[in-house]
């Protein structure tokens, strides 16, 4: 017991002593009067308003596809029980890092007695499928960008040897934080599977969530549904340029850039990307030309507020689900469950 609760307390802590590190070293200069200044006099706060909708829809279809992959398992869950497991699984994510996973499957199981082992599965095709996306999108990104890139290393006379040189030591001691931070998990997750692998049941039950996909019935509806994160996920943060004087002309190449390299960051286990985000998002925009300062408000601002998106959403899925009845016996037949969605 004792090694277990050290091994949660280093789970919980280790993530945001990493985060917060990376967040010191980015700020620890930076005038904050002029952050400030910058926000209150500078910034466009109906466009971020305008942008947070967005937000709010990459979880709702994200809700109703994970609904959608259940039930060719013969797992039925109400539709307002998926949809706020996950607004809940994202701000518990922001206390420990990939908690989110496990905190939605346990809420099904608690509210509508669905498997959790079959729904953990879906999780993890949701997850492939979701990568496979971020990939295929970031190839695509850097075949559309090459010559942008280019001809910024042309005009501007800047080599890899040069541009490697403006990381400072420090830099290089983050990145390389982040890597090994990204090991790690994988050595815990695959530890985490282990486990699961000592109970045929679970693990037969996890395979059949994994191989779900191949026995959804409307597979153009699964696509639209992951369409529909993606794209909110991108409009809630490209809206976000319209909010200042200094990004709001670098264009959608930009913006596409920038996004998959934040995607791609956040894979490093810290809450809701916090650190990683920041350091990726940020060293890009310099790549296109936006001062250090100006990056460093940009990216402040708009990871704190989707970060305070994401708890208002996760307050309001807890009560939601505090306030509605759990199911009695079982699972709705799916001839109740056809006019849900």
């Amino acid at each position: 017991m004792r090694k277990k609760g050290l091994t949660t307390i280093a789970k919980t802590l280790l993530p945001l002593i990493l985060g917060g590190g990376i967040l010191w070293w980015m700020y620890r200069g930076m005038d904050f009067t002029t952050f400030f200044r910058t926000v209150q006099d500078d910034m466009s706060w109906t466009w971020m308003l305008l942008s947070m909708p967005f937000g709010v829809t990459a979880q709702l279809f994200r809700g109703w596809r994970w609904r959608q992959t259940l039930a060719p398992l013969g797992e039925h869950p109400r539709t307002s029980t998926c949809i706020n497991a996950i607004f809940v699984s994202y701000a518990a994510s922001l206390v420990v890092p990939r908690i989110g996973e496990f905190t939605r499957c346990g809420v099904l199981t608690r509210h509508d007695g669905t498997s959790f082992s079959k729904s953990l599965g879906t999780v993890v095709t949701e997850r492939a499928v979701d990568s496979l996306v971020v990939l295929g999108v970031a190839a695509l990104t850097l075949l559309w960008q090459m010559s942008m890139f280019g001809t910024f290393f042309e005009k501007t006379g800047t080599t890899l040897d040069s541009l490697l040189g403006r990381f400072s030591s420090t830099g290089y001691w983050v990145t390389a934080l982040c890597a090994l931070a990204v090991l790690l998990m994988a050595a815990l997750l695959m530890r985490r599977l282990a486990i699961y692998q000592k109970v045929k049941a679970t693990l037969g039950g996890i395979w059949q969530g994994i191989i779900s996909l191949r026995a959804v019935s409307n597979k153009p509806l699964f696509a639209v549904f992951t369409l529909g994160i993606w794209l909110s996920y991108f409009l809630h943060y490209y809206l976000t340029f319209f909010c200042f004087p200094f990004t709001e002309n670098l264009g959608l190449s930009c913006a596409l850039v920038t996004f998959i390299v934040g995607s791609i960051a956040v894979i490093v286990p810290t809450p809701n990307g916090a650190g990683p985000w920041h350091f990726a998002v940020k060293t890009m925009l310099i790549l296109y030309g936006v001062q250090d300062e100006h990056a460093l408000c940009f990216v402040l601002t708009v990871h704190t507020l989707q970060t305070l998106l994401v708890v208002l959403l996760g307050v309001w899925g807890w009560l939601m689900l505090t306030l509605t009845k759990r199911k009695s016996q079982g699972n709705t037949p799916v001839h109740l469950q056809k006019n849900e969605l």
